[in-house]
């Protein structure tokens, strides 16, 4: 069975940048066998900055990524912050994605399963993976039909993230699908003066790393010019390099 794959920019900066990465993604599909995921946020609303760019908020993002669904045929998902948003975002995402900080919102989590799709649970960077049991729980007796969970590093100091890869096993144990977040756990948070920065060449160890763990999917954040993308700038793989990356993931 091939890895779940989750792709796309990290946030919604126009509609042009969706087509650009959606038919690289059709054409990845096309090539290699998989069913990648597109993701892309439609507010990032944990920006270090409040002056930073968050996108263009829940209805015109909706609409953008439901276009996005019906020309390409792609499976989408989009990041939820608040319990509210959990319903419309259903009606167009076949995955909602729960972010790390607030894997243990209650009330998120609850209406995240309501809508029947997939809820993925991103591992907070203060958790441990067996420790995500309990958000889990939280979804299963909710009503939802399938919860994944995503590594996505641990705080370690001020400014810094590091992997243990132990986790990947450890929430094995949890549900059957757990992911790697390969461009998020490279970030350095809060380390660029007002910003989250990271360093993108370790994107490729982390990933490699995680298959040797067993993980079953993998997330990448992508975008075809990376260091002028208005988020996640520093961490985002090249477009052009996810191809490759994901033929040796599933050989």
């Amino acid at each position: 069975m091939k890895p779940v794959i989750i792709a796309g920019p990290c946030v919604i900066e126009s509609a042009e940048l969706l087509d650009t990465v959606a038919q690289r993604l059709v054409g990845i599909n096309k090539h290699l066998g998989t069913n990648i995921i597109f993701k892309a946020s439609f507010d990032k609303a944990n920006r270090t900055s409040l002056h930073s760019f968050r996108g263009p908020g829940l209805e015109k993002g909706l609409q953008m990524l439901s276009d996005i669904k019906e020309k390409y045929a792609l499976r989408i998902i989009t990041d939820i912050h608040e319990s509210w948003q959990a319903k419309e975002a259903g009606q167009v995402c076949d995955v909602l994605q729960i972010p790390a900080f607030l894997c243990r919102q209650t009330d998120l989590l609850v209406a995240a399963a309501k809508t029947g799709a997939i809820v993925n649970i991103k591992k907070a960077q203060f958790l441990s993976g067996r420790d995500m049991r309990y958000p889990v729980q939280k979804a299963q007796e909710s009503g939802a039909a399938e919860v994944w969970l995503t590594e996505r590093g641990n705080s370690f100091g001020y400014n810094n993230l590091v992997v243990d890869f132990r986790n990947i096993p450890d929430m094995l144990e949890i549900v059957p699908t757990v992911l790697m977040d390969c461009t998020h756990s490279v970030q350095r948070p809060s380390a660029g003066d007002g910003k989250t920065v990271g360093d993108r060449k370790f994107v490729p160890s982390m990933a490699m790393a995680a298959k040797a763990f067993g993980a079953t999917g993998y997330f990448f954040e992508v975008h075809p010019d990376p260091d002028n993308g208005k988020s996640d700038a520093a961490n985002m793989l090249e477009l052009d390099k996810l191809e490759g990356l994901v033929k040796k993931l599933i050989d």
